[in-house]
């Protein structure tokens, strides 16, 4: 089982000394939220709370994520950074590939890509990227993902993605891992097929296990369950030794674990410090002894 540890709308000049404290305390990765806009006038519900209120996020501190991991990455030696997850759909997917070989390369591949779909049509809008069509979308931008990263000439010729043969320099020598995020069961379904493993975004705690087994149905299905997948998972099960264990023979390979509730409205006003001993005490208490 692996850690990974999660600090979300926290003040930015924590975030360096923070994956620098999760690193020396033996967390695998630091994981990266996605944010674009926050709009004046929304009637989209959030779809990982209960009352699909999403005003917790206005004015919340997400640095954008290709400008963050690189920073992290500098001031940082070994331990691996998650985009949790990163808007794709809504983004152009060359220059995605580009942004995502570069920090690859840079970081001696400590890129762990996770991608989604928004659940924002204001994204899409204020992106100009047409909402019809997204899953279509997405399935053919990992498909481009995929090629592009790997080096060497590539073409794609799909329904909604054109682009003719090109290549990118410089690629790493290893596949940038692409883990899909999403609870639908199209998502689940998209992770099966053409991730390297599947992202849980919290919610009804009592669905983790049923999603989980239901992917690795799929990924039966679709002749894949001998390669290796990844499934990261945030559960309360993690914050305990035993819980851990239950989460490893559940399937879970990594657990996102924070120490904040996020989902309020109210600023976060912990010190730095107190973020860094809570996230040591995990370590000495659980981490350490799974």
């Amino acid at each position: 089982m692996r850690f990974s540890y999660a600090e979300t709308f926290c003040d930015p000049t924590f975030l360096a000394p923070l994956a620098q404290a999760a690193e020396d305390a033996g967390y695998d990765s630091f994981v990266v939220p996605d944010s674009l806009i926050f709009p004046a006038a929304s009637d989209t519900l959030y779809p990982y709370t209960a009352d699909g209120d999403r005003a917790f996020l206005e004015d919340k501190p997400i640095i954008e994520p290709f400008t963050l991991i690189p920073y992290l990455a500098a001031l940082t030696n070994r331990i691996r950074f998650t985009t949790f997850v990163l808007k794709l759909a809504v983004r152009p997917v060359v220059l995605v590939a580009k942004q995502a070989a570069s920090i690859a390369v840079l970081s001696d591949d400590r890129l762990r890509l996770g991608v989604g779909i928004s659940p924002w049509p204001e994204d899409f809008a204020a992106m100009d990227v047409p909402w019809e069509r997204r899953g279509a979308r997405m399935d053919e931008m990992v498909d481009v993902l995929r090629g592009l990263t790997a080096g060497g000439w590539f073409e794609y010729h799909g329904d909604v993605v054109q682009l003719e043969r090109c290549k990118i320099s410089p690629t790493s020598a290893r596949p940038i891992p692409i883990l899909i995020g999403g609870h639908a069961d199209v998502a689940l379904r998209r992770a099966a097929r053409a991730g390297d493993g599947w992202i849980h975004a919290g919610g009804d705690p009592s669905e983790l296990g049923n999603m989980v087994q239901r992917v690795h149905a799929l990924r039966a299905e679709y002749g894949r369950a001998s390669e290796p997948f990844e499934v990261h998972a945030i559960s309360l099960d993690a914050f305990s030794i035993d819980g851990a264990h239950r989460l490893q023979d559940l399937g879970v390979t990594d657990a996102i674990v924070g120490f904040r509730y996020p989902y309020t409205s109210e600023p976060d006003t912990q010190p730095l410090q107190e973020k860094i001993d809570l996230l040591r005490r995990f370590a000495d208490t659980v981490l350490s002894k799974v």
